[in-house]
């Protein structure tokens, strides 16, 4: 059976997400030595889970450099699909070879959800969408 998974902000080859830190101080994402533990883990832990026959959806920020949108072929779906955030800036042929689609969000209306990338505020999902997945934050606010 098919599943669908969702993740956002990987920040593949993005070292100084390693020194985010939260309103108490607290590293957001600890315990790394590099960028490069930091994106297998992250790439691991999807394998670990995600089937080849399921699909991905990335919910935007995948890497802060062109150069590290590539690390997408060590995950072990195709079915990839990339809501774009607001550090997804290249041009679109950057993306295409690692996504079966690419777009600024996706509905299922039939379960009153859309996801995005930034959260859509709570006044205007009222009476349209019961759910929000989204992605951009990377702590409690």
């Amino acid at each position: 059976m098919h599943q669908s998974f969702f993740i956002s902000d990987p920040h593949f080859g993005h070292s100084n997400i390693l020194n985010f830190k939260d309103d108490q101080g607290n590293l957001v994402r600890p315990g790394f030595s590099c960028i490069e533990e930091h994106d297998t883990l992250i790439i691991d832990n999807i394998n670990a889970v995600v089937r080849p026959q399921d699909t991905l959806y990335i919910l935007g920020d995948i890497a802060m450099n062109r150069k590290y949108i590539c690390v997408l072929d060590r995950i072990i779906t195709k079915k990839r699909v990339l809501i774009r955030g607001n550090h997804d800036i290249f041009k679109l042929k950057d993306y295409t070879p690692y996504f079966k689609d690419i777009r600024a969000y996706k509905i299922y209306p039939k379960h009153g959800i859309i996801c995005s990338h930034i959260p859509i505020h709570t006044y205007q999902l009222q009476g349209r969408w019961k759910l929000n997945i989204h992605g951009h934050m990377h702590h409690n606010n």
